[in-house]
């Protein structure tokens, strides 16, 4: 299953979007308000939780300056990675959008198809209003 996020402009360079998403502390400002918990748990790792959700724990798996950092799941249960694509416009400013990509079976898609969706929205829309 696939799920990407819309493209939102950054008014950061593309360096500075990418050194931004490779710092894990840096996600507990882009969750939705209804976050239950965000704790970093290594360097390059944290786990969240949103009200009446499981928690997720997310590593960084890939960093490729200054257009892609790639996150994924700490555990197989749930193997997906997501992914913040980045593309300068100018010196100043980029685009960022973020790639949801998981192996799930069709009913559970389904069912995490719309929370997902939603949640990539959040993130794409707090990453837009950084400066």
């Amino acid at each position: 299953m696939e799920i990407k996020s819309k493209k939102v402009s950054v008014q950061k360079s593309a360096q500075e979007l990418c050194d931004y998403l490779s710092d894990v502390k840096n996600f507990e400002n882009l969750m939705p308000d209804n976050i239950a918990k965000f704790e970093v748990i290594r360097d390059n790792a944290f786990v969240f939780a949103l009200s009446g959700m499981p928690e997720i724990a997310l590593e960084i798996k890939e960093v490729n300056a200054p257009s892609k950092v790639v996150l994924g799941a700490i555990s197989d249960k749930i193997p997906f990675t997501l992914t913040g694509l980045i593309s300068e416009v100018s010196e100043s400013t980029s685009e960022g959008e973020l790639l949801f990509e998981g192996e799930f079976n069709p009913m559970m898609a389904m069912m995490v198809k719309g929370p997902i969706t939603k949640f990539l929205e959040t993130l794409s829309t707090k990453m837009g209003d950084l400066n």
